[in-house]
């Protein structure tokens, strides 16, 4: 038991084993301050009966037992025994009832009162069988008629006894309050009492609910001590504590083995290292360790994290150390401490330049979707100022090519200059008005994208988050032995588009070649190996899309460790002081001053349709507007002609025909018509 961490010890046992424990205990020295010590009922009971040098060396126990209330009745029947128990046994050195003899008094009481209840006399022809005294049977005596009778009343015989209140339920007395008691001196203190309804109390008035009544009175610790000891300690057996570290992290700065091939002795160095000795030195008291690395006979690693955390949980290992990251399913085994480092798993991704001597690059600032419709809307707009004017605008007729010539001139002519057409109508000179503001935003926007481009060598990302790696079916990377693997497949990746790599090199180069090309597209690592990253090869690669939350690096220990709540504390008070961050400049861990990090709307990003769509939908809805008004009006003042030719017996083709025909002619009323005096 001394070899163990644990300091608190629950004994239950007789009274003639615990008084050979408690004087081994004294011996071993685990009677001094910072052991516990509680003793159960059975054997507080009988606490009067233990030797004094026993006693003795019981010096700060705790122990339990059965509260007896104190009433004038109990004082007188304590002294008559006392004087009995003296008589009898003159050489005795105490004379104390205990609990049993109450309870036997208090049984005896109760019997009588059922007797008297069944008030019922056994027959005379009841007699009891005393050949059983001359027998190997000693229960062969006849069952009595009114027993069972009696048993029935003594169930429901309830009084105030000696013992406290007497009710039996299911043969059992119903639990009253416990005194908590502490050994002192010859004899044992009562520091408080416990009742089920009311917990713990320090008085024995149970009416009072004020809160400096629910705690203990002061106790007296093994030891002679008044300080709560803490329940644990180092094993003082001089056993190391077996921290396992891991052999291939991803970085060396974090944690790195190395083993001598001459003396075969093993140095383990880093960055986590360093945070734990620190740890480990500013605890209160002194921890004794050795570093195992996780390996094999032939020095290779021997598992994933996953397997390196579980050998705490087997027992292999007292404690884990490195680049190992807190999660669930780490958690149902070990323990861990508060992070050392931050957590969050990110996306770096390769990133590509513009070339400002690209043949295509004028085709950039615009998305192919809105290139096509803003072609189509200009085509649209020609078409429908042709419809407006051909009637009225003498530059609007002529020839099939002069029709064509309009259609396409007067829209895409607007992008750069003022064009010289004169336009008649009314409705057409609101669609141009939209128009050309659409032109103006349209051309604004093109501009400065262009500019931008051109004179700002800026960095656009290939990818912006998780899903446009699921959809687009690429291969993603991440570190080898990690917990990404099960948490990409979480996030939605298939298993067979997820490679791992052992080395910070091997995943540059995967990057470099690329999905298609046996690589990888993006690389999945949680932030303190993307800051170690992009200060290697930031110039190249960049974080892309939200960071999803993880927690952080942390030491692992064995379920219910006491170290988990002593080493967090400590950590936070490195924290505090500035040490951990020390420690972390002088491994070159802090985040890198030109970490090129790009989201959605960072980097120069090509101008989407959806940037335009209310614009289109406003100079659209105004054009097809104006469009109906013509045509409603122009078959408003044709309607005769149009009666008749619609009730003709001709084919459908044939009357669309006419009415087309009929539209190509010059309206009589048109403005070149009163400029020139009605001359064609």
């Amino acid at each position: 038991m001394k070899t163990m961490q644990t300091r608190v010890f629950v004994v239950h046992v007789s009274s003639s084993l615990a008084s050979k424990l408690f004087l081994k205990a004294e011996e071993a020295g685990m009677m001094s301050e910072g052991y516990a010590w509680i003793i159960t009922s059975g054997l507080m009971d009988l606490f009067n009966s233990l030797d004094s040098h026993v006693v003795d060396s019981m010096q700060g126990v705790l122990g339990v037992k059965r509260l007896i209330p104190i009433s004038r009745k109990l004082d007188t029947l304590a002294k008559r025994w006392k004087l009995k128990f003296l008589a009898d046994n003159p050489d005795a050195s105490q004379a104390e009832m205990s609990l049993y003899g109450l309870w036997a008094y208090d049984t005896l009481w109760a019997l009588a009162m059922a007797a008297e209840r069944v008030g019922y006399k056994e027959p005379a022809s009841f007699q009891i069988n005393t050949s059983f005294i001359n027998s190997t049977n000693l229960f062969s005596t006849e069952i009595s008629r009114t027993g069972p009778k009696i048993l029935e009343a003594m169930l429901g015989v309830t009084f105030q006894g000696l013992g406290g209140n007497f009710h039996l339920v299911e043969g059992q007395l119903q639990p009253s309050a416990f005194q908590i008691l502490n050994v002192v001196g010859k004899g044992e203190k009562e520091v408080g009492i416990w009742t089920h309804s009311l917990g713990i109390w320090s008085g024995r008035n149970l009416n009072d609910t004020s809160s400096s009544n629910k705690t203990l009175r002061r106790i007296i610790f093994p030891g002679d001590s008044i300080v709560v000891p803490r329940g644990w300690e180092v094993p003082v057996s001089g056993r190391k504590l077996k921290v396992g570290v891991p052999v291939e992290p991803g970085f060396k700065e974090f944690v790195e083995v190395k083993r001598d091939n001459g003396t075969n002795v093993v140095t383990v160095s880093g960055c986590y290292i360093d945070i734990f000795e620190a740890v480990m030195k500013a605890l209160p008291y002194a921890v004794s360790y050795d570093y195992i690395p996780f390996e094999n006979s032939d020095g290779s690693s021997a598992g994933t994290y996953d397997e390196l955390t579980r050998q705490v949980y087997l027992g292999n290992f007292d404690a884990t150390v490195g680049d190992i990251t807190i999660t669930s399913k780490r958690s149902q085994y070990v323990d861990f401490t508060m992070p050392y480092d931050a957590g969050g798993v990110t996306i770096t991704v390769p990133i590509k330049q513009d070339d400002p001597n690209n043949q295509w690059i004028f085709l950039k600032p615009l998305s192919k979707e809105l290139w096509l419709t803003a072609i189509a809307l200009f085509i649209l707009t020609g078409v429908v100022l042709w419809i407006l004017e051909h009637r009225f605008n003498h530059a609007y007729r002529g020839p099939v090519a002069q029709h064509a010539g309009m259609i396409f001139y007067f829209p895409f002519m607007s992008l750069v200059f003022a064009h010289s057409e004169r336009i008649v109508t009314n409705l057409a000179r609101l669609v141009v008005v939209v128009w050309m503001f659409v032109v103006l935003i349209l051309n604004s926007t093109y501009t400065a994208s262009l500019s931008a481009r051109l004179t700002v060598q800026r960095l656009s990302p290939p990818v912006i988050d998780a899903n446009e790696l699921i959809r687009a079916q690429v291969y993603v990377g991440c570190h080898n032995g990690s917990f990404l693997v099960e948490y990409l497949q979480h996030l939605g990746f298939n298993k067979s588009k997820i490679r791992t790599y052992k080395s910070p090199e091997l995943c540059q180069e995967a990057l470099s070649r690329g999905s298609e090309n046996g690589g990888i597209a993006a690389l999945f690592s949680v932030r303190p190996y993307t800051n170690l990253f992009l200060s290697k090869y930031g110039d190249k690669y960049a974080t892309v899309g939200p960071t999803y939350p993880t927690d952080g690096f942390a030491c692992a220990f064995p379920k219910g460790s006491p170290l988990v709540a002593d080493v967090s504390r400590t950590l936070i008070e490195l924290m505090d002081s500035g040490r951990i961050f020390e420690i972390e400049g002088q491994w070159n861990m802090k985040s890198p001053a030109y970490n090129n990090d790009l989201d959605g709307t960072s980097g120069l990003t090509r101008i989407s349709l959806a940037s335009f769509k209310a614009l289109f939908a406003i100079t659209g809805g105004i054009t097809a507007t104006c469009l109906a008004i013509f045509v409603l009006k122009y078959l408003y003042n044709n309607r005769d002609f149009v009666k008749r030719i619609w009730s003709s017996s001709t084919t459908v083709w044939s009357k669309v025909v006419a009415i087309c025909k009929n539209f190509e002619q010059r309206d009589p009323k048109s403005f070149r018509d009163r400029e020139e005096g009605g001359n064609v």
